[in-house]
């Protein structure tokens, strides 16, 4: 394993790096993972076609939805930072793009870029339902705080062809199994039918993440997400139809959407949200790169400022993953955001505890006799 350099400022415009961001993509950067034996750049040839290789590559960036027929579908967390205990993914890679995205490194461990790779080559766990089913029958379960969509968005554009995070809620009404779903898009609204019913059972519970008001902001941080007019509309179609819906302003990025924190929770709450919570900006591995390159392409008058803020919440550095400190940071500013975020949701009644999930009325469905199943 090996270190991802991180690319100076100065070199950001140099030839063969990817500098003119594409339209749709959070970034066009086939940025080599941390796993990786060698490291590759573009070359100039002598034939003046570095920059035509560049542009075919841009046009090229299609999505791939790969489909994959996985082993298990539950993902057990150890984090205390964390507030369940199982997650379901349905997907692998997500298309809305986020820059900042922190499960961009898990396209490493399939031999792809954290970069493009990560927003173009989509897994579908086809199979999700089945293995699901598989693991609420078997003998040794037991029904735990479980949450949908911590690593993907499981309403990114291929679940409407596909469905598999439908399904997988099928599974869970069958059980009656407990769960919350967090998502960017407006695709959840299709799956009302089911949420709503299980949400007045006290199975189920929906978050919404707005991250900034601005929909030029919007389009180039999350590029094929939602717009924060459209998400601010799922928050309303979810709670008439009863379903508890809470805000995530996460992430919270220094001098770019941290002076909306408070604006975000006042439209949420219009729109009908009744709980919140919020995170700090976190660049784990190869989201490192990828954000600063993204911030210099972008924002290069205070990509500095960002980047130096950032640092002064992780004590000097660009990261930091303990449990406890890597959510809300350290030091006088990281206080500070958290202490606007508390007076802001005290203020609107977004401090409330988030909705109790009755994980009592979990029951496993009763196998069909050996011999029942031959007739």
């Amino acid at each position: 394993m090996r270190n991802i350099p991180i690319v100076p400022a100065e070199r950001l415009a140099r030839p063969g790096l990817p500098i003119t961001p594409v339209k749709g993509r959070g970034t066009n950067w086939a940025l080599a993972h941390r796993f990786s034996a060698d490291l590759r750049e573009p070359a100039d040839d002598g034939w003046g076609n570095l920059e035509q290789q560049v542009e075919e590559r841009s046009l090229a960036m299609g999505t791939q939805v790969l489909e994959e027929k996985v082993k298990t579908i539950l993902t057990g967390n150890d984090s205390p930072d964390i507030g369940f205990d199982l997650s379901i993914n349905p997907y692998r890679g997500c298309e809305h793009g986020c820059v900042y995205c922190y499960a961009r490194p898990t396209h490493s461990y399939l031999n792809l870029s954290p970069g493009i790779d990560f927003e173009t080559r989509i897994i579908a766990k086809v199979n999700a339902a089945q293995r699901l089913r598989e693991a609420f029958s078997a003998r040794g379960f037991e029904p735990m705080m479980l949450n949908i969509g911590s690593a993907t968005d499981a309403y990114q554009p291929a679940e409407r062809r596909l469905g598999i995070t439908r399904s997988v809620i099928e599974v869970m009404a069958e059980f009656a199994h407990p769960f919350s779903i967090i998502t960017k898009s407006s695709g959840i609204e299709r799956d009302i039918d089911l949420i709503a019913p299980l949400a007045q059972r006290r199975l189920a519970a929906a978050y919404v993440s707005i991250t900034t008001l601005d929909p030029a902001l919007a389009r180039v941080m999350e590029p094929r997400a939602a717009s924060p007019e459209r998400r601010l509309r799922t928050i309303r179609a979810l709670a008439d139809a009863g379903i508890p819906v809470g805000v995530s302003v996460s992430p919270v990025i220094p001098f770019l959407n941290e002076p909306e924190l408070e604006r975000i929770l006042e439209a949420a709450h219009a729109a009908g949200a009744r709980s919140a919570f919020s995170i700090v900006i976190r660049l784990p591995w190869e989201v490192n790169p990828l954000f600063q390159h993204w911030l210099n392409q972008h924002f290069p008058e205070r990509a500095a400022r960002v980047m130096a803020r950032i640092r002064e919440m992780r004590g000097g550095r660009d990261n930091v993953s303990k449990f406890g400190q890597r959510m809300v940071g350290t030091g006088v500013w990281a206080e500070l955001l958290r202490q606007r975020f508390v007076k802001a949701a005290a203020r609107l009644g977004l401090n409330r505890d988030r909705v109790a999930l009755d994980l009592g009325q979990f029951r496993r469905a009763t196998a069909p006799s050996a011999q029942a199943s031959l007739f």
